[in-house]
């Protein structure tokens, strides 16, 4: 039995994680019955590219996002990077008050 203190490591190694996000996309193009030829074609994402990323895990965010997209798996995306809960309204106004960052001017 796992000790629920447990901490995986691969959850926090950005190399496990691409290989596991490489080896679910193969799995639902397989489950799709699509061939990596039928899948490039769909996706509009080179044949190499996605061996590449199917081999050796490597792949820009706009051609995973196109793959995504043909893969019915563009929804996962949305859930990245998401802004701070808000518990009250106050939590709300303190953000709206807060000034945004502005960047250096290069004089």
């Amino acid at each position: 039995m796992l000790d629920d203190k447990l901490i995986i490591l691969d959850d926090f190694n950005p190399a496990a994680i691409m290989k596991k996000i490489a080896e679910r996309m193969k799995q639902r193009r397989l489950v799709l019955n699509y061939t990596q030829v039928l899948l490039s074609k769909k996706s509009g994402v080179s044949l190499g590219s996605l061996k590449r990323f199917e081999n050796n895990y490597k792949i820009s965010l706009e051609h995973l996002l196109q793959l995504a997209l043909v893969l019915n798996a563009l929804d996962e995306f949305h859930n990245l990077f998401p802004l701070s809960n808000y518990t009250s309204i106050d939590d709300i106004i303190d953000i709206k008050s807060k000034k945004k960052r502005k960047r250096a001017s290069n004089v």
